[in-house]
């Protein structure tokens, strides 16, 4: 019974975090094409939960249903994947499951620099290829430094701050359902 609800409670996150997908806004200050939404906060929920395979199932889930509605851009569904990952792994390894204001600091920092990383050398060419962008390859410095690097810290810093808001009321309910 305990592995079926622990099933359903990644299910319904996976869900949740679906639709958060959906409701997602841009920085002024950045490329529109970099959009916050809210969607790693019920992984963040999971991982607090049932621990990190099922935080990483929640990010598996929702990415796979988003490439399934909005196909046309593959690589997207890969970064978020990725940058949802890289933030929870470190804030699992770091937090220890107790002093979370240093593993989202951590994390932040952690997932802004493998998003770089992996932008730079990996998914802005490929999405420069596959859309056939010549421009990406040419301002891959640019874009990296000046768009990926803050999106990253700002889209950490304000999951983190709204997931330390809705935590504390939330985390016991789950626990005790499932």
């Amino acid at each position: 019974m305990h592995k079926t609800k622990r099933l359903i409670l990644i299910s319904l996150l996976s869900a949740i975090s679906f639709i958060l997908m959906f409701i997602k806004f841009p920085l002024p200050f950045l490329p529109p094409y970099l959009t916050i939404d809210f969607s790693d906060i019920p992984a963040l929920l999971a991982l607090f939960t049932v621990g990190p395979a099922g935080a990483l199932a929640v990010e598996a889930i929702k990415n796979i249903l988003n490439f399934l509605f909005t196909p046309a851009d593959p690589v997207g569904p890969v970064a978020n994947f990725l940058a949802g990952a890289s933030f929870l792994l470190s804030i699992y390894f770091v937090s220890g499951r107790h002093h979370l204001v240093p593993a989202f600091l951590v994390a932040t920092l952690v997932m802004a620099a493998v998003m770089s990383i992996l932008n730079y050398f990996v998914l802005l060419p490929l999405y420069g290829m596959i859309m056939n962008l010549e421009d990406i390859a040419a301002n891959l410095k640019v874009i990296v430094s000046a768009g990926i690097i803050p999106f990253n810290v700002v889209k950490g810093l304000v999951v983190s701050v709204i997931f330390m808001l809705i935590a504390r009321p939330l985390l016991p309910l789950l626990r005790r359902r499932f």
